[in-house]
């Protein structure tokens, strides 16, 4: 609560407690009311700052209650373990006046009360969960709201405090209500049990509190109500409420100076010492002994789900009746699938197809497969293009069979072990390209497949970065815009980019002249200290750009959910980086513009007569024109390969081979960049191509001795020192990761393993030291032949129906105002004609008429799809 009456925590003058505050020790209390940043724009306490300052203060156990979500617990949790603290999980909880569903305010004007609910073990834990997600999905409004009907559905397992100002009892007791004040106590306690609810007090100074502390206490005497004492804890250090003051101006587009704004935080909500907790209600002892007695009865340990354990937690595919199990519906789709990939089927393909197929179905992934399969399978009969593959699943021959990529595995030589390695256990994750006019259908499709309740969206956070933070604080502190921005600049654009590095390291900075106005303003100086407190603190939510999780049952039976407000849709409340060991499976729908640009082409080019059954992914693999298209660096508007750095590299480099494409593809990045001119040497002169060993040619002979590929990597340690490719993909791995201890080890078993091979130890030893870099940098063969095959397929397009190609790409851009005039321009380079709009020729979109491109009518600035529809129905 805020500080209405200003002034320093009061003290009752009993001296009958002062030996308690006195004798007392570091670990005889807990702050059991706690927030941190996850408490949006509404705390700015850090949570390993929290945990840091808790271990300082010799506390055994600490709680995190952020406001009406579970964001951080997982991190906190995770925090606290490490720090040798027990963590006690909980949320403040917003209540209805009423029901959920009704939207009415309280006797203070508010649209709901505040309630501190604790898991004391994993029932708890799963209630929390729950009713978290009920506020979000039912009880929202302004806030995520619960009642009294699901607190009584989700009561077991938690210990509940009565909370601050903002709960129902003070509110009730303030104004004059003593009897629905008891009733409310009465009803609470059969609700969670009298053992598990607690009243709560507060003094942080404030006139109300003050007021309320001896009616709460009087209805605890009467009542036979255990007391606890919490802090209610928005900062770390008492000093930080400045820091507090300004987070919250920032969440109320207020200024700091501003006569008009609410009553802010004062200095008392910070983590105080157990002495400092003791002094405030000193005759009442008890209430610091409850806050260990509730600390005790919290155990929770929050599950955590292996990746063994994790293909256990994946939704049940429903396979048809004929089938006994997963593993032999998998089976039946592969060699159908292989039967239509090749005109015969060799003992190779079979031997790999086995192989791949006994691997999937020792480590349990075929439920999996066929998840992916199904929503891969529904979007290509309903019309929706997606890629060929993305990532290491295109180096799998069951994925190809059943699909699921398009890419070759023999065509391409590329590693199922680099997907899934039997000798590392990992969940599968196959990254799926979607066109993006489709993306959304997908997903829908998946919902209605599995049910809405287990399908969701993952968050994000988004924090304050080194340019924001200064914008924001800069607003707060009243400092005028162009100034703001003038220091802004100073930052550089690395969304990475750290203040502290900026204004430390940054010459430009560092010189005096121009950093004179900067010191010597104070109001500069102040500005650049919040910052730097301030800097990366979480800022509001944001939905994973691709991410979607799919439970085996309702999603908060494995983590709390909340509905994002300016989509209207369902998200996780943990982030991707920690929600697999929840028990949830993530996919990746990604959206990407290149495929809807092949089928807004794809549909202008049938309407010629002889196409009306074109497709792209059909076009011939050696097409002349479009090779002279990539050698002439004519690549604007081709997908991976449009930059003008690498439009260069294809003038040299002369590619004649879809091989080719993929290696300049790996190669153009940081690192591997650097043996372009090695790759491009040993294409025009062999005699220069060098090997590690001749017995490597076979391996690296398409890429002329230069180890390109992630793949190579593992190949070369098979060859040499005798790996599984398994045992490889986890040597590649060390080396990426280049931990001194670590490589020293793993290079005594390479030359182990090379000497038994026959191989002397040094040059063993060598060739493992040329490996190390590539490792480091190699790039992942599998997505570069997939993106190469896009690639292909667009530059086709473009050498051989440049209007449609041209047209379909002012389609894809046509809300741009920054691309559509690129592309425009790049169309009349290649000598087409761009006729402008036409009231009786123009179609919604850019078409092709008689080799011209007719203008779209959602090109105009200003037109609407209605409007656009209504021409053309008109005419």
């Amino acid at each position: 609560m805020r500080n209405e009456g200003g002034g320093r925590p009061f003290v009752l003058p009993l001296l009958s407690g002062l030996w308690y505050t006195l004798s007392m020790s570091t670990k005889d209390f807990v702050h059991l009311h706690v927030h941190s940043d996850f408490s949006l724009l509404d705390a700015s306490a850090k949570i390993g700052d929290l945990v840091s300052r808790a271990k300082e203060l010799g506390m055994s156990a600490l709680a995190l209650t952020d406001h009406g979500n579970m964001f951080g617990v997982l991190k906190f949790e995770q925090a606290c373990r490490k720090a040798g603290i027990k963590p006690i999980i909980g949320c403040e909880f917003y209540v209805a006046a009423g029901s959920r569903h009704e939207k009415r305010t309280t006797e203070r004007g508010k649209n709901y009360y505040h309630l501190i609910l604790l898991a004391k073990n994993e029932e708890g834990y799963r209630n929390l969960m729950h009713l978290d997600s009920i506020a979000y999905t039912e009880g929202m409004y302004y806030k995520p709201r619960i009642d009294d009907e699901v607190l009584r559905q989700h009561s077991g397992g938690l210990v509940c405090l009565t909370a601050c100002l903002a709960g129902q009892l003070p509110q009730l007791l303030l104004t004059g209500r003593m009897k629905e004040a008891e009733e409310f106590v009465l009803r609470y306690q059969e609700l969670f049990g009298k053992e598990n609810f607690y009243i709560e007090l507060q003094d942080h100074g404030i006139s109300e509190q003050k007021k309320v502390a001896p009616m709460l206490i009087d209805v605890a005497k009467k009542l036979d109500v255990p007391m606890v004492i919490t802090n209610d804890i928005h900062f770390v250090l008492q000093e930080d409420h400045v820091v507090q003051d300004v987070m919250l101006c920032i969440g109320r587009k207020e200024t700091r100076k501003d006569p008009r704004r609410r009553n802010p935080y004062n200095s008392e909500f910070y983590m105080k010492s157990a002495e400092e907790m003791a002094a405030i209600f000193p005759e009442y002892p008890e209430m610091m002994e409850n806050t260990v007695k509730i600390a005790q009865m919290c155990n929770l340990t929050i599950p955590q789900f292996s990746t063994e354990q994790l293909k256990d937690c994946l939704p049940v595919y429903q396979i048809p009746p004929e089938f006994a199990t997963q593993d032999d519906y998998v089976r039946h789709l592969v060699y159908t699938g292989l039967e239509k990939r090749y005109p015969t089927i060799t003992q190779e393909i079979r031997d790999r197809a086995d192989h791949e197929l006994s691997v999937i179905f020792n480590m349990g992934f075929s439920g999996y497969f066929l998840i992916v399969w199904d929503f891969i399978n529904w979007a290509k009969q309903n019309d929706i293009p997606v890629g060929p593959g993305r990532g290491s699943g295109a180096g799998s021959l069951v994925a190809y069979a059943m699909t699921i990529t398009d890419v070759d595995p023999f065509r391409y030589n590329l590693l199922f072990e680099r997907f899934l390695n039997p000798e590392r256990i990992s969940m599968p994750d196959f990254d799926i390209d979607l066109c993006n006019e489709g993306r959304q259908a997908v997903i829908d499709y998946t919902r209605q497949k599995y049910g809405d309740q287990q399908v969701a969206h993952i968050v994000t956070f988004n924090t304050l970065k080194a340019k924001a933070v200064m914008k924001d604080v800069g607003r707060v502190l009243d400092i005028p815009l162009n100034e703001v921005n003038m220091l802004t600049k100073l930052v550089p654009d690395n969304p990475k980019a750290k203040l502290k590095d900026a204004f430390e390291i940054n010459e430009k900075i560092k010189d005096s002249g121009q950093l004179a106005p900067y010191r010597d303003d104070p109001r500069y100086k102040e500005m650049f200290d919040l910052c730097l407190k301030m800097e990366d603190l979480n800022r509001n939510t944001g939905l994973h750009a691709s991410g979607i999780v799919i439970g085996k049952t309702q999603i908060p039976d494995w983590a709390p959910v909340y509905k994002d407000s300016r989509t209207g849709k369902t998200a996780v409340q943990f982030t991707m980086d920690i929600i697999e060991p929840c028990g949830l499976v993530k996919m990746d729908y990604l959206g990407l513009k290149t495929l809807t640009l092949i089928k807004h082409a794809e549909h202008i080019i049938r309407k010629r007569p002889g196409y009306e059954n074109f497709r792209a992914d059909k076009a011939p693999e050696d097409d002349a024109k479009t090779f002279e298209l990539f050698c002439a660096g004519q690549t604007a508007a081709v997908f991976q390969f449009e930059s003008p750095g690498m439009q260069k590299i294809l003038r040299q480099a002369k590619p004649s081979r879809l091989e080719d494409l993929v290696a300049l593809n790996a190669l153009y990045r940081p690192g591997p960049m650097d043996y372009i001119p090695n790759y491009i040497e040993g294409k025009f002169d062999p005699s220069k191509i060098t090997y590690p060993d001749p017995c490597l040619k076979d391996i690296l002979e398409e890429t002329y001795g230069v180890m390109v590929y992630q793949e190579q990597v593992m190949q070369v340690a098979q060859r040499i020192a005798g790996y599984s490719l398994g045992g490889a993909d986890m040597l590649r791995r060390a080396m990426g990761k280049k931990k001194v201890e670590v490589m020293a080890a793993e290079k005594t078993k390479f030359v182990e393993g090379a000497v038994k091979n026959g191989f002397e130890a040094q040059h063993a030893a060598d060739i493992f030291e040329i490996m190390v870099p590539f490792a480091g940098y190699g790039f992942n063969k599998s997505h570069a032949a997939a993106y190469s095959i896009v690639a292909y397929r667009t530059a086709y397009l473009k050498a051989n129906f440049p209007a449609e190609f041209i047209a379909a790409n002012l389609t894809n851009e046509i809300s741009s105002a920054d691309k559509l005039p690129l592309y425009m321009n790049e169309g009349r380079s290649m000598g087409l004609t761009i006729l402008p709009p036409d009231i009786n020729r123009s179609s919604k979109y850019f078409d092709v008429v008689e080799g011209e491109i007719v203008f779209g009518l959602m090109g105009i600035k200003g037109m609407g799809e209605a409007a656009a529809e209504a021409i053309i129905a008109e005419r």
